[in-house]
């Protein structure tokens, strides 16, 4: 009889200690799956789920209005650890965290609906970040408080340029412009480092061909008062100059324009054509 309850005690051990380890792993972030660099986990939650490709996305942008985007999604499903109770988050204080962290970044929220009547509630922020554009959906907080929620963010990769000397220099010496996109700061003329290897071929071009002179143009997108543009790509074409002038080009052969948003050659109705009108032109004199 002893026998027996001390093998049935030490079942009920081995079944209790089971289960509590299975409960403790359903907890565990779901292999390969790991928190985006630029945000901070929430407490209380680990990743059920997650996949990144290259697809598109509607991303909710008002009430009964959506935007498909084209790039690199990622998307992750974040679950509670702990029942679900009032210790668990509103759906208003998920979408403020990740609100504030955008904020920080310089993006904006471009729409967002927390009251929990039964309806769609959710958001949707947009940044820049290291060359490259992000689109963020914090999307199926379906309980309040929140249990469970959508991570949507989709990467597009900012235009980049590998071009040398010698084919600026075959460009500009047939009479065809130059297109260069160089990265500058939001709403400045301050070159970003990421266009640094750009500058470097401009200035090996101007050096290794003395007589060569050239209209340094800048250009912009929409966004933006055309007043303040067009001084904008003034300041950007003449920083361009500057920084060549430090680098030992004659200011005697550049000369600086800037013709803002006057001047596109895609359209401003979409993010890529923008992106494509916020250019520099190099022409010969």
């Amino acid at each position: 009889m002893k026998r027996k309850l001390l093998k049935s005690i030490f079942l009920a051990t081995i079944f209790f200690a089971t289960n509590g380890l299975l409960q403790a792993q359903d907890y565990i972030d779901k292999e390969n799956c790991k928190d985006h660099p630029f945000f901070n986990r929430l407490e209380k939650f680990y990743l059920a789920d997650c996949q990144e490709n290259y697809d598109e996305y509607a991303f909710t942008i008002g009430q009964d209005k959506t935007q498909t985007l084209e790039g690199k999604v990622t998307k992750m499903l974040y679950s509670s650890t702990i029942p679900y109770g009032p210790e668990l988050p509103s759906i208003f204080q998920v979408v403020k965290n990740y609100e504030n962290a955008i904020l920080k970044m310089g993006g904006k929220k471009v729409y967002s609906k927390t009251a929990s009547d039964g309806g769609w509630t959710g958001a949707t922020f947009h940044f820049q970040k290291g060359g490259n554009e992000y689109w963020l959906g914090i999307y199926d907080l379906l309980n309040n408080p929140v249990d469970e929620f959508t991570f949507v963010l989709l990467t597009k990769e900012g235009m980049k340029q590998e071009i040398e000397a010698s084919a600026m220099f075959d460009k500009i010496n047939s009479g065809s412009p130059l297109t260069l996109y160089i990265n500058f700061e939001a709403g400045k003329s301050s070159i970003k480092s990421e266009s640094q290897n750009i500058i470097d071929e401009l200035y090996r071009m101007l050096n290794e061909n003395p007589s060569l002179s050239v209209i340094i143009e800048g250009h912009t997108d929409n966004v933006g008062s055309q007043a303040s543009n067009k001084a904008l790509s003034e300041q950007r074409a003449l920083s361009i100059k500057n920084t060549l002038v430090n680098k030992g080009i004659s200011g005697d052969r550049m000369k600086t324009v800037g013709y803002g948003q006057d001047r596109p050659i895609a359209d401003n109705l979409t993010d890529e054509g923008k992106a494509k009108n916020r250019r520099v032109e190099i022409k010969k004199q």
